[in-house]
């Protein structure tokens, strides 16, 4: 397939994506607001940290996404089917094994942890447990749903995410009414109702596969040299995963011993707006790696690198215009979309979207690497950085800073961790330097987030406090930023190529 045919389906797929993340966003806000007035700020902080220990182990569910979307996305690029079968029986052998393992660790090890060592009042342990069985129920049933969500993304068939997506906040909107409604218990209530949920669209991604996809039809199949590589992969995944699991949830672990679940739930407010800003990033890379991987096992490096350097720039500015008007209007929006704003939730917020700007330069990276099968040390080296964030997130606290200081050394981990990775893959692959890296990337990126960040304050100082003045500020914060992107962002040639489409647009719709 030629350049011009990948770009229109990356570009395709991108749209189909943000279609999705539109709406998941709107209704995931709205419904956010909704179950912290209802569970009100202790249980809705329960339920981040009760659920956070098995979250803990999304380490290995992240793993093998990474080795499941890698190993179809090859064997796609290469036009071998019959080892893409072979693949993905195997990725659904490796996952009920690992939901095996995981099983037994949540029953032991982290059953012990929730009833022994979190604060949690005495009177909320009860609700606290029923959240944390059914975490273990909707860990598993996610697991086991990856190999089929890996091959709707390897097959580049994103509109499948934006409509089953639809389906889901549906149905989280109606828990929020059911929520209200029940006369029982709310957080236990609502811990069922999510795994009902999960369940369901677990059940549509897995007929959608089977009715378009032909690998997608299970029988138990051992190819042991086939196992190994996999799960290699995988096991390498694990600890760079477990670095990135550990320290989010180990994170929140360590505040809680700190401060009590009321402190999580301004910690819980934050992750739940980094995990939709995140989204909004990786709508557009999860059109983009495909490409990346198949590249680059059908040998045309220097497309896969293009790709790599383009996609780290645009996701980074896709994740400003996104950020700096929440960063801006901080507090007013968490008043307006809250009402009751938990301690500490406004520098929570920030922290977390600063550190997912840093995030986005380094996601193409990791894929680069992914794809040339090489990962030992990137999977060791990350892991090693990412952890090293909680001693020092514990030195802060115990030294009595603030909360929020616990995500200080995020700044540091995320930066170092992306040199780590550029420095891996110039060495794995030929044709990534890393002076134009830095140059191209790296610095342009920071220069237009500083001017764009300057500009968008100034707007911000000169209006008022009120909702007028919030959806002003938006427009002209977006407006600025998007300016500063096309000249200070965009290289020339890219910069016509925008203005002509637009205005090849504004003419078809001017005829029509």
């Amino acid at each position: 397939m030629d350049k011009t045919a990948n770009n229109k389906r990356i570009a395709k797929n991108t749209l189909m994506l943000y279609f999705r993340m539109f709406i998941t966003t709107i209704v995931g806000l709205y419904t956010s607001r909704v179950v912290l007035n209802t569970l009100g700020i202790t249980d809705y902080g329960i339920y981040n940290v009760v659920a956070g220990i098995i979250t803990m182990a999304s380490f290995l569910n992240s793993a093998m996404v990474a080795a499941s979307q890698r190993f179809l996305s090859f064997e796609l690029g290469r036009d071998d089917y019959e080892r893409l079968k072979k693949v993905f029986c195997t990725s659904i052998n490796i996952h009920a094994t690992i939901c095996l393992v995981a099983f037994v660790l949540a029953e032991t090890i982290g059953l012990w942890f929730v009833n022994a060592k979190l604060v949690i009042p005495e009177d909320r342990m009860i609700a606290a447990n029923w959240v944390y069985q059914a975490s273990i129920v909707t860990f598993i049933i996610n697991v086991m749903s990856v190999p089929y969500n890996s091959a709707i993304v390897a097959h580049e068939k994103m509109s499948a995410f934006a409509y089953i997506s639809i389906l889901d906040v549906v149905l989280k909107l109606l828990i929020v009414y059911l929520l209200v409604v029940f006369p029982f218990d709310k957080l236990i209530v609502y811990s069922i109702l999510m795994v009902c949920v999960v369940s369901l669209i677990r059940l549509c991604y897995t007929i959608y596969c089977k009715r378009h996809f032909s690998e997608c039809s299970y029988h138990f199949i051992y190819d042991k040299p086939l196992f190994i590589e996999m799960f290699s992969f995988a096991g390498w995944s694990i600890i760079g995963n477990l670095g990135f699991s550990f320290k989010n949830q180990l994170s929140n672990i360590i505040i809680n011993l700190f401060f009590g679940p009321s402190v999580n739930a301004a910690r819980g407010v934050a992750m739940h707006v980094s995990s939709h800003v995140k989204t909004f990033a990786h709508s557009f890379t999860m059109a983009l790696n495909p490409q990346i991987t198949k590249q680059y096992a059908a040998g045309n490096l220097e497309a896969s690198r293009k790709l790599v350097y383009a996609g780290s720039r645009y996701t980074f500015y896709l994740l400003t215009l996104i950020t700096l008007p929440v960063i801006i209007n901080i507090d007013y929006i968490l008043k307006l979309w809250l009402g009751v704003v938990p301690q500490y939730t406004a520098q929570f917020v920030l922290f977390t979207l600063i550190t997912s700007l840093l995030y986005a330069l380094s996601e193409c990276v990791t894929k680069a690497i992914q794809a040339t099968g090489r990962i030992k040390w990137f999977q060791i080296g990350v892991s090693i950085i990412m952890l090293s964030e909680l001693p020092m997130a514990w030195v802060l606290l115990d030294l009595g800073y603030p909360p929020y200081a616990a995500m200080w050394p995020s700044l540091l981990t995320y930066s170092v961790a992306l040199c780590f990775r550029f420095w891996l893959i110039n060495r794995y692959v030929e044709g990534y330097q890393f002076r134009e890296y830095f140059i191209h990337v790296v610095l342009r990126c920071l220069v237009v987030f500083a001017v764009s960040y300057g500009l968008s304050h100034m707007i911000s100082m000169s209006l008022k406090s009120t909702f007028v003045g919030f959806i002003a500020s938006t427009l002209l914060c977006l407006i600025a930023s998007t300016l500063v992107i096309m000249l200070l962002g965009m290289k020339s040639g890219e910069r016509s190529f925008v203005i002509n489409k637009v205005n090849s647009l504004v003419n078809k719709r001017l005829h029509s």
